[in-house]
């Protein structure tokens, strides 16, 4: 890095802003929400999202309550065509839901954006132009005239196009991309000439929408420019005033806040803030941030892990977990200061019954999200969790799941509290075998867990057989000593012995699925383990089965059984 006394870059100067009012603001009101998932978050993955998972993750937008959601770029590419087209000519649009499709501003783009939109009936059509001076000056090559000519013209044409589309109500969007670094004036100037020709009035406003494209300062200058647009935009009661944060100095979360209290009406965002480079503002957080101050932020997130699971799934990125409010650890405690200051907190809860939520390192109660108590205190003495889930992984190769690893070191905590003892290695595969593995016979180094043959037990998986497609199964199982022989169809094998046992009255919910290796035996062969999360139908949590054998399929199906077993009763 350069020496301070050769600057390579610069402070961004501040706005002048005479009597500020945003720092005395307070938000009483959640923001609409416009959920940008399904394009710029989809189009910074990896693998882009298939039809399929962006058509899932669209519909559990909608169930959360999300009524903007930008759907697609549909003339960058024909699978985003065809998505807009899905999802119109499928009857997948909730009546309060309005798509948000993005263009540029070409002529044929807007041309094909409009003909992805047919049929819909209402649309958010999003027109964009970079107005800092780098772009201006060294990608498009045009004065502040020219590029305010170019994106009025665009604007007109986007009128005349939703003028042939009367079944579709046509809101209409901008944004000045690049605002953060573009000169306030000129901002103004490109903003109000686009109003005036878009004719916004009460009865059709425009959504001017004031991007940090790239964060360039602290989020306070943010807050600066968005109440120095806000005092003097033309036509201000014609506009709905919207945000875009990205993340790249970390501080989009301010960001966002900040540019609310200065005069914003709407946010755009990522459900965990995935997106372009460092992301974009994390909508779950800044939402429940609402929240913890009072203000219901008009989406529901009672059963935050649900939600959790589809984003991860359909993305295939990992939620941190220390994610605020949603991670898998953020209501863990593994000091044994904090853990007995959230103890006495939670006492004194329950004792005070009826009043605020008042409980130390907690700013969140964790049932309003669908979260438990069981692993806000938990084994800990010296290593609590991750002794426990590093034991296991070099003595005997079991990787656990996260989520695994909670539900097993709560086990572990009755067993310490029974015994009052050290667990050592051997202790640990005893109580996980007795929870997991009960009626198996997996051999994992030199340990075997006994198999145990109990009449009273709920139930046991015996064996299987595949038919030719592998759609259909044959499940034989033991369910209170009796030999069972079960048959079901599904997707694949799992689906299919799912749909097995629902024939006899078990109805069980596959959450979450895993499948690994064990470290090699001295023979080189490696014993499958299968990871499954089950919730019976009806039932109100959810449990892990664990499955081991040396065949994966046959692993996997011990742990669907190990799973239902788990919460079936004696």
């Amino acid at each position: 890095m350069q020496s301070p006394a050769t600057p390579k870059y610069r402070p961004f100067p501040p706005v002048g802003l005479a009597s500020r009012q945003w720092p005395e603001a307070r938000l009483i009101e959640p923001p609409v929400w416009m959920s940008t998932d399904l394009r710029d978050g989809n189009q910074a993955l990896l693998e882009p999202m298939s039809r399929a998972k962006k058509l899932r993750f669209f519909r559990m937008l909608c169930a959360i309550g999300v009524k903007e959601i930008e759907v697609a770029f549909p003339a960058a590419s024909q699978i985003d065509f065809d998505f807009v087209r899905e999802l119109i000519e499928g009857g997948h649009i909730p009546d309060d839901v309005t798509i948000e499709v993005l263009t540029q501003a070409r002529p044929a783009l807007i041309e094909r954006t409009f003909a992805a939109l047919e049929g819909a009936r209402r649309a958010i059509v999003h027109l964009y132009t970079a107005t800092s001076a780098p772009f201006r000056e060294m990608v498009f090559g045009m004065s502040q005239t020219e590029l305010i000519d170019m994106t009025v013209a665009s604007v007109r044409r986007i009128k005349a196009c939703a003028a042939k589309m009367p079944e579709t109500r046509v809101t209409f969007e901008y944004s000045p991309e690049t605002f953060t670094a573009t000169e306030l004036p000129f901002a103004l100037e490109i903003c109000d000439a686009v109003t005036a020709a878009w004719g916004a009035n009460a009865e059709n406003k425009i959504i001017l929408n004031l991007p940090t494209t790239v964060e360039m300062a602290t989020p306070n200058i943010y807050a600066d420019q968005i109440e120095w647009m806000h005092r003097r935009l033309a036509r201000r009661d014609s506009i709905v005033l919207s945000l875009h944060p990205h993340n790249d100095r970390g501080t989009a979360i301010a960001a966002a806040e900040l540019g609310l209290m200065a005069g914003a009406e709407r946010v755009e965002g990522c459900l965990f803030g995935n997106g372009e480079r460092t992301g974009n503002v994390d909508l779950v957080t800044l939402a429940l941030n609402l929240y913890t101050q009072g203000v219901e932020p008009r989406l529901d997130f009672s059963d935050i892990n649900a939600v959790a699971r589809v984003f991860e799934a359909c993305t295939d990125l990992p939620i941190h977990p220390r994610h605020p409010y949603v991670g898998d650890l953020v209501f863990t405690a593994f000091s044994g200061s904090h853990q007995d200051a959230i103890k006495k907190g939670m006492n004194a809860q329950q004792i005070k019954a009826g009043e605020r939520w008042n409980v130390p390192y907690l700013p969140l109660d964790p049932a309003d999200v669908g979260r438990n108590y069981d692993s806000l205190i938990r084994v800990n003495s010296q290593s609590g969790k991750g002794g426990i889930a590093y034991l296991m992984e070099s003595s005997y190769g079991i990787v656990m799941p996260r989520r695994l690893q909670v539900e097993f070191s709560g086990i572990v905590q009755q067993q310490m509290d029974d015994s009052g003892k050290e667990m050592s290695a051997a202790d640990l595969w005893r109580i996980f075998s007795a929870a997991y593995l009960a009626h198996q016979r997996p051999e994992v180094g030199d340990q075997t867990s006994e198999e145990v043959t109990d009449a009273s037990a709920p139930l046991a998986y015996q064996g299987h057989r595949l038919d030719a497609d592998g759609k259909g199964i044959a499940l034989e199982v033991l369910r209170h000593g009796r030999q069972m022989s079960l048959r079901g169809h599904g997707n694949g094998p799992i689906d299919a012995a799912v749909h097995a046992l629902a024939s006899v009255g078990i109805a069980a919910q596959v959450i979450h699925f895993e499948e690994r290796a064990t470290r090699a035996s001295q023979e080189g062969e490696a014993t499958a383990v299968a990871f499954m999360e089950i919730r019976l139908t009806g039932g109100q949590m959810a449990s892990y089965g664990v499955g081991l054998d040396n065949d994966i399929l046959t692993a996997s199906l011990k742990a669907l059984v190990s799973g239902i077993r788990r919460q079936m009763r004696p």
